[in-house]
C-alpha cells in the first residue's frame, strides 16, 4: 500500500472499467448476484479474450512480483525430487505447489495488500459513479423506462441486454417452455421452444426452480426419433458443458449419463447385436454415437478443473460412468446375437481409453476411481480382462489366414462406414489393453488383483495377466504390409502391449511387483528359446514381435534388480533382495538417530557411523528419500553429523563431501558437461547466485569447528604454481586455496568468474568465522587477515604521494566487511558491521577501508564500559546475604533466591567487581559442601615457574591476543594482562591434564590438548578483572562442580570421568546432553521454530554448541554473557538449556522470516542477538525449570556413567 500512488489508482480504474464492459452482457444477464460471481470465477474458461484484458495483466505480474521466486523455489524442489511416491498427495507441479503457495505466509500477505489496493479503486470508482448518477438523474429515469417496457416484450431485439434475456425466464416463462416441450406438442412449438432454451444463458435455466422438472424433460427429449431435434436437444448439453461451473454442468452430464444407462437398459430401443455390428450411416446410431461421443468429450475435459471444485461433483461425475460401463446386458442367448454394450461405444469414440488415463493422472481422482472399481464396479475390470483373454484365445485357435482375414481393419481404409463384430471385439480389446495398462501403473490398481472371470476355475493373478500381455506380443496377428506405420504403431496388439510393458519397466516400484519374476521372464524368453532349440518361435511370431521382446528385456536388464533377475533367476535375486533390503531397512532406521544428539553418540559408540553415512550419501547420489518415515531430510542429518569429528570423517570416506563439491564447481564455474549450451548463462546478480545458494548453504552446514579441525587442522594449502582450468577442487582445502586464499595470480587466473566466484568464498568465509575457534584455526595457519589485508593494499587507486583511494567493488566492500568481523569482538551493541551494499547519493560508501593495522575505531560503539553502579541497598541486601552461614543448603537456597529476584528486579547491578564478589563466594561455599559437588577435589601444587616454559597451541595463543583486545575495549583488562592471562591457561591445561585418560584414535582431535581455545576462562579472567589468582584459585575450586562440565568445556577433554566410548566418540557432553534436550525442549515449547530449523535442512544443537562453545562472546553484549554465566552458576546447569530455548523463542519471527527467504544458517551464525536480555525472560525460564529440570538435570548428572 505505501508504494501505491494516484496514478496506478487512475490506472486500475481503467483497467476494471475495460474489464467491466468485456464482461457486462454475461454479468448482467445472471438472475443473481451468486450466479454473477460463477461467471467471472470461470470468465477464463469461458473468454478467449481473458488473457488479453489489461486487469488480469496486471494481476498476474503482481502474483510473478509477490510469489514468483517462491514459486521457482517450490518448482525445483519438487522436480528435483525423482522418487516421488505416486500415492501420496498431487503427483504434478503445478498441484503440488499451488496447495504450497497458498499455504505460505507470502500469499497470505499479496492477498491481504492486493484487496486493500482493490478496495480503495472499487470504492472511489463507486463514489464516483453515485456522483455520475446524480448530474444525469432525468437521463437515469429514461433508460429505466425503456427497460421496464421491453421487460415486457417477448420478441426482444438483438440489441436487448443479457439481463432482460435473462429476465425472461423467470418461473412462468420456464413453465410455458416445459409444457411446449411436451411430445403432444405440435413438431414447430417443440421446435421454438427448444431453440427459446438454447439461447438462453445456461445458468438462467440450470438456477430456476423448475430445473428438476426441466432435466426430466431433456431426458425425455432426448429419446426424441426425430434427428433435428435431437440435435438441438445436444447442442444445449453441449453449450451447458462449454459455458457453465462445474455444479451446473455435473447435472447435465449427470442426465445424460443416466439416459444413456437406461437407452441401453430398454428392450424397446434397437441396440446393435455383435453379428450385425455397427452401421455408421444409420440414423439411430449416429444420433447413439453422438451423445456417447459427447459425454467422452467431457469425460476428457473434466478432469482439467474439477480441482477448483468440492469432491462431491468429481465423485458423482466418477461413479455415473462407471455405472454406465458397467451396464451388461442379458448373456443367455448366443454370444454372436449379443447385444453392444455400452463400452463398445465407448471404446469406438475413445479406442485408447485416453478418458481413462486422465482420471488416473491426479490422485484426487485417481484416489476416487480406485475405490469405486473395488468395492462396487469391479465388473468392468473383470470384463477387461475377460476381453484380452477371449482376443489371445481367438490368437492361438485361428489359421494364418484367418487372422489377415480379421485383422484387415487395421489397414482397410475404405471401410470407413461399417463395423463388423469381429472389428469391435477387436476395438473393444484395444480399449480394454490400454485401460488395463494405466490400472496397473499404480499401487491400489494392482491391488484389485486378482480376478475371477466366469467359466475359469483359476483366478487371474497380476502375474498370468502380465503372461498373457507378454504372449500377445508373439501370438498375436500382424497388420497386413499395406498398413501404414502409424497405423501400425497405434493399433496393432504387439506395438500396444510393448508400449504397456515400456511403462512398467519405466516405473521401479511397478517393475518389481509386476515384470521381475521368473515366470514373466520366461514367457518373454520362450519365443527365443524355441529359436535357439531350431523350432519355431511361435505360430505368428514376426521379426517385430522379437524386436519388441528384445526392447522389453533391454529395459529389464538396465536395471541392477532386472540384470540379477535375469543372469541368475528369480531364487538368489529374491534372496540377495531380501538380504539387501534388510540391509537397508536396518541402516535407514540407524540413520534415524542421527537426527538427534544423543542418537549420534549412540551411532558413534556402536561403530555404525561410518556404515550410515555411507547409506546416506548413496541415497543422496541416487536423489533418493532417505527414511521411510519421513522425519528427517538431508539438511539435518548432515548438520548433526557434521557437528561431530567422528561424523566430519564419515562424511568425507562416503564421498559426501566430494560430492558437494564438485557440484558447487559445476555451478560455480564450469557448468555442467551434459548439458548443450544454446545461449550463454545470465550474468549472477545476487552476490551468490541462486544455482549456488543451495551448495553454499550445505557447506554452511558441513563447516562447524569439529568439522573444520578435522577435515583442514594442520595441513597446509596447495599454493600451486600452476592450476588447471579443468582441476575440480573435491575437498574442503581445495575451496580454501581456490576461492577464499587468492594469494597468487596463478588461482585468479584459473577461475572463469573470479569476482563471482571470489565473493562465494568470502561469504563462505565470513560464515564461517563466526565461530571464533574456526576463525583462529584459519588465521594461525593460513594468516587470513593478511591476506585479505594484502588484497586491500592492491585495490587502492593512488591519485598522489599523499592521497590514495580503495577502488570500491564488490571484493573489496566484502573484504572489508570481513577484516571488520574477525577482528572486531563485541555483541550487538558493541561493534559495527559495515553493510555489503551500497548506499543511494554521493557516497555511495562512507565506512573507511583499511589496508593495515590499527583498525578504524569507528566500527567500535561508544558504549558504557564496566561502569560499576553505585551500591544501593538492594545490593547491600544481596551482598548481606552472601555471608557466611552455618546453615548450608538454607543459606544456598537464599542466595539462589536473592539472585533471581536482583535479575528480575534489577539486573544491571550484578556485573563488575558486585559480580566477582558474588561468584567468589557463592563457589567458595559449594565447593566446600560435599552434597553441591559432582567431582573430586584434585590436589593440584604447580606454581608459575612449572608451567612458564611449556607451550600453548598457535590457536590459544591468538585467542589470548583477542580476549586482550576484547577486555581493553571494555575497560577490564591493562597491557600486562597478557601475560597474566597465558600463565592462567599454561596453569589449566597442565591442571586438567592430571584428569586425563590415556586414549588411541586417529581422530586430530584426541590427539592432545584442547583443540580449541579456552573461551569460559578468558571470560572469567576478564569477569575477575585480570586477577591471576583469583581465576585460579575460582577455577580450582569451580571444577568440583557439575556446572564446570557444561559451562567450561576443556574441563571434560578426554577426561577419566567419562566413559570409555564415550571419550573415544569424541563428543562433548554439551553436545549430546545439553543441546539434545535444547532440541527436544524447542519441539515442545516453540514448535514453529523447530518445523522451521527442519525446513531449512539445519540444526539447532549445531547452532547452540557455538553459541555455549565460545560463551556468547560476538553474540552477546558483555553484561549479558556474564548474565549467562552467573545464571548457570547459581541456579544450575540446566540454565543453559533454558537460556538458549528464551533465545529462540525471542528470534521466532526472525528465524520464521530467514526460514522463507531460506537463509536461515547464515543469519544465525552472522547475526548477533539483538533485543535479546537474559533478565527478560527469567519468569520464563524459571517455568521451564518447574516443567523440566527433573529430567534434564538427572541427564547431566549421569554423564558420568553413560557407556553402553
Amino acid at each position: 500500500m505505501a508504494d501505491f500512488s494516484g496514478e496506478d489508482e487512475v490506472m486500475l480504474q481503467a483497467m476494471l472499467r475495460q474489464l467491466y464492459q468485456s464482461v457486462k452482457e454475461k454479468i448482467t444477464g445472471a438472475p443473481s448476484l451468486e450466479c454473477a460471481e460463477e461467471i467471472l470465477l470461470h470468465l477464463e474458461e469461458t473468454d478467449e479474450n481473458f488473457h488479453n484484458y489489461e486487469f488480469v495483466k496486471y494481476l498476474r505480474q503482481h502474483i510473478c512480483n509477490s510469489l514468483g521466486s517462491m514459486i521457482e523455489e517450490e518448482m525445483e524442489k519438487w522436480t528435483s525430487d525423482q522418487n516421488q511416491d505416486e500415492e501420496s498427495g498431487y503427483d504434478t507441479v503445478v498441484q503440488h505447489v499451488t496447495k504450497r503457495i497458498q499455504e505460505s505466509k507470502e500469499y497470505k500477505e499479496m492477498m491481504h495488500s492486493l484487496k486493500n489496493i482493490m478496495m480503495v479503486v472499487v470504492e472511489s470508482m463507486i463514489n464516483k459513479f453515485e456522483e455520475d448518477e446524480m448530474r444525469s438523474q432525468e437521463r437515469q429515469k429514461k433508460i429505466q423506462k425503456e427497460k421496464s417496457n421491453s421487460y415486457c416484450t417477448d420478441n426482444c431485439s438483438d440489441s436487448d441486454s443479457s439481463f432482460n434475456q435473462s429476465y425472461k425466464f423467470c418461473q412462468g416463462k420456464l413453465q410455458l417452455i416445459l409444457d411446449q416441450l411436451d411430445p403432444g406438442q405440435p413438431k414447430e412449438v417443440r421446435y421454438e421452444a427448444l431453440q427459446t432454451l438454447c439461447s438462453a444463458p445456461p445458468s438462467d435455466v440450470l438456477n430456476c426452480e423448475n430445473w428438476t422438472t426441466l432435466c426430466e424433460k431433456l431426458t425425455v427429449c432426448l429419446s426424441d426419433p426425430d434427428p433435428v431435434f435431437s440435435d438441438r436437444i445436444l447442442k444445449f448439453y453441449a453449450q451447458t458443458f462449454t459455458l457453465s461451473p462445474l455444479h451446473m454442468t455435473k447435472e447435465i452430464y449427470t442426465s445424460l449419463a443416466k439416459y444413456l444407462k437406461l437407452h441401453f437398459l430398454s428392450r424397446e430401443n434397437h441396440i446393435p447385436t455383435l453379428s450385425t455390428g455397427i452401421d455408421t450411416s444409420n440414423p439411430n446410431v449416429i444420433c447413439l454415437l453422438k451423445k456417447v461421443r459427447l459425454l467422452n468429450e467431457y469425460q476428457k475435459e473434466a478432469p482439467s478443473f474439477w480441482i477448483r471444485h468440492p469432491e462431491k461433483y468429481m465423485e458423482e461425475i466418477v461413479e455415473n460412468t462407471l455405472s454406465l460401463l458397467s451396464v451388461k446386458h442379458d448373456q443367455s442367448h448366443l454370444v454372436t446375437q449379443k447385444i453392444l454394450d455400452p463400452v463398445y461405444f465407448f471404446a469406438l469414440v475413445d479406442t485408447k481409453a485416453v478418458w481413462f488415463k486422465k482420471w488416473m493422472h491426479a490422485s484426487y481422482s485417481r484416489t476416487t476411481v480406485l475405490r469405486l472399481l473395488e468395492k462396487k464396479y469391479k465388473s468392468l475390470i473383470t470384463t477387461a480382462v475377460q476381453q484380452c483373454v477371449q482376443y489371445f484365445e481367438l490368437c492361438e485357435a485361428m489359421k494364418a489366414g484367418e487372422i489377415l482375414g480379421h485383422s484387415k481393419h487395421c489397414g482397410n481404409k475404405q471401410k470407413t462406414f461399417y463395423y463388423s463384430g469381429q472389428e469391435l471385439q477387436y476395438i473393444y480389446f484395444i480399449h480394454s489393453l490400454c485401460l488395463l495398462g494405466r490400472l496397473l501403473i499404480y499401487t491400489q490398481g494392482r491391488r484389485l488383483f486378482p480376478i475371477k472371470l466366469k467359466n475359469r476355475k483359476d483366478l487371474v493373478s497380476l502375474t498370468d495377466l502380465l503372461v498373457l500381455f507378454t504372449q500377445l506380443i508373439y501370438y498375436s496377428p500382424s497388420c497386413p504390409k499395406m498398413t501404414s506405420a502409424a497405423h501400425l504403431d497405434n493399433y496393432s496388439p504387439a506395438s500396444m502391449v510393448t508400449e504397456v510393458l515400456r511403462i512398467l519397466c519405466d516405473q521401479k516400484e511397478c517393475a518389481i511387483e509386476c515384470l521381475y519374476n521368473n515366470t514373466v521372464i520366461e514367457a518373454l524368453l520362450q519365443p527365443i528359446h524355441n529359436l535357439m532349440k531350431g523350432t519355431k518361435a511361435a505360430p505368428n511370431c514376426s521379426e517385430t514381435a522379437l524386436i519388441h521382446i528384445a526392447d522389453i528385456l533391454a529395459r529389464i536388464a538396465s536395471v541392477e534388480e532386472g540384470l540379477t533377475l535375469l543372469l541368475y533367476g528369480e531364487n538368489m535375486n529374491s534372496s540377495e533382495e531380501k538380504s539387501m533390503a534388510w540391509e537397508e531397512n536396518l541402516l535407514d532406521d540407524l540413520l534415524n538417530f542421527a537426527a538427534t544428539p544423543k542418537g549420534l553418540l549412540f551411532l558413534q559408540r556402536t561403530g555404525a557411523i561410518n556404515e550410515c553415512v555411507t547409506f546416506m550419501f548413496n541415497r543422496y547420489a541416487k536423489k533418493l528419500q532417505i527414511s521411510r518415515h519421513k522425519k528427517f531430510g538431508y539438511g539435518v542429518l548432515v548438520t548433526q553429523v557434521a557437528s561431530t569429528a567422528a561424523g566430519a570423517i564419515a562424511l568425507q570416506s562416503s564421498g559426501f563431501i566430494n560430492a558437494l563439491i564438485t557440484e558447487l564447481w559445476a555451478n560455480l564455474e564450469c557448468g555442467r558437461d551434459d548439458v548443450r549450451v544454446t545461449h550463454p548463462r545470465s550474468t549472477p546478480v545476487d552476490p551468490i547466485d541462486r544455482s549456488c545458494q543451495k551448495s553454499f548453504l550445505g557447506l554452511v552446514n558441513l563447516l562447524p569447528y569439529p568439522a573444520v579441525y578435522e577435515l583442514v587442522g594442520n595441513q597446509d594449502l596447495p599454493n600451486k604454481a600452476e592450476y588447471s582450468l579443468r582441476e575440480v577442487p573435491t575437498c574442503v582445502i581445495d575451496i580454501i586455496d581456490r576461492l577464499i586464499i587468492l594469494n597468487s595470480e596463478a588461482k585468479i587466473r584459473s577461475l572463469f568468474n573470479y569476482e563471482q566466484s571470489h565473493i562465494f568464498g568470502l561469504r563462505l568465509l565470513s560464515v564461517v568465522c563466526c565461530d571464533l575457534d574456526t576463525l583462529l584455526l584459519l588465521e594461525a595457519q593460513y594468516q587470513v587477515s593478511e591476506v585479505l589485508l594484502n588484497a586491500q593494499e592492491e585495490n587502492i587507486l593512488e591519485t598522489s604521494e599523499s592521497h590514495r583511494n580503495f577502488i570500491i567493488d564488490g571484493l573489496s566492500v566484502e573484504r572489508n566487511h570481513v577484516l571488520v568481523r574477525i577482528n572486531f569482538i563485541g555483541g550487538p551493541m558493541e561493534r559495527i558491521l559495515p553493510p555489503r551494499a551500497l548506499e543511494k547519493g554521493d557516497d555511495p560508501y562512507p565506512w573507511p577501508m583499511f589496508s593495515s593495522y590499527p583498525l578504524p575505531d569507528c566500527y567500535l560503539s561508544e558504549v558504557t564500559r564496566n561502569a560499576d553502579l553505585k551500591q544501593d541497598n538492594d545490593l547491600g541486601k544481596l551482598l548481606l546475604c552472601f555471608k557466611m552461614s552455618d546453615k548450608q543448603t538454607e543459606w544456598i537456597e537464599n542466595c539462589r533466591r536473592q539472585f533471581c529476584e536482583m535479575m528480575k528486579a534489577k539486573p544491571d547491578i550484578i556485573s563488575g567487581s558486585t559480580l566477582l564478589e558474588l561468584l567468589e563466594k557463592f563457589v567458595l561455599h559449594l565447593s566446600e559442601n560435599l552434597s553441591e559437588c559432582y567431582f573430586p577435589s584434585v590436589e593440584y601444587t604447580a606454581t608459575d615457574a612449572n608451567v612458564k616454559n611449556e607451550s600453548l597451541s598457535s590457536v590459544q595463543q591468538l585467542g589470548i591476543k583477542m580476549t586482550v583486545r576484547y577486555g581493553k575495549f571494555l575497560n577490564l583488562l591493562k597491557d600486562s594482562a597478557e601475560n597474566d592471562l597465558t600463565l592462567v591457561l599454561k596453569h589449566c591445561e597442565r591442571f586438567l591434564k592430571q584428569q586425563q585418560a590415556p586414549v588411541k584414535s586417529s581422530l586430530l582431535c584426541l590427539q592432545g590438548t584442547y583443540t580449541g581455545h579456552d573461551w569460559f576462562v578468558s571470560s572469567l579472567f576478564m569477569i575477575m578483572l585480570g586477577d591471576k589468582e583469583k581465576t585460579l584459585r575460582f577455577l580450582q575450586q569451580f571444577s568440583r562442580l557439575l556446572t564446570s562440565a557444561f559451562l567450561w568445556l576443556p574441563r571434560l577433554h578426554i577426561s577419566r570421568y567419562l566413559a570409555t566410548d564415550t571419550i573415544e566418540s569424541g563428543i562433548h557432553p554439551v553436545y549430546f546432553c545439553s543441546t539434545h534436550y535444547i532440541e527436544m525442549l524447542l519441539k515442545v515449547e516453540v514448535p514453529l521454530v523447530f518445523s522451521a530449523f527442519h525446513m531449512s535442512g539445519f540444526a539447532p544443537s549445531q547452532i547452540c554448541l557455538q553459541w555455549i562453545t565460545q560463551c556468547f562472546w560476538n553474540y552477546l553484549d558483555w553484561i549479558e554473557i556474564c548474565h549467562y554465566i552467573a545464571t548457570c552458576v547459581f541456579l544450575g546447569p540446566d540454565y543453559q538449556v533454558y537460556i538458549c530455548i528464551a533465545i529462540f523463542k525471542h528470534l521466532q519471527q526472525d528465524i520464521l522470516q530467514h526460514t522463507q527467504t531460506q537463509d536461515l544458517q547464515v543469519f544465525l551464525k552472522e547475526e548477533a542477538l539483538h533485543g535479546f536480555r537474559v533478565s527478560d525472560y527469567f519468569e520464563y525460564m524459571e517455568t521451564l525449570e518447574q516443567n523440566y529440570r527433573t529430567v534434564v538435570l538427572r541427564d547431566m548428572r549421569n554423564i558420568r556413567v553413560q557407556s553402553t
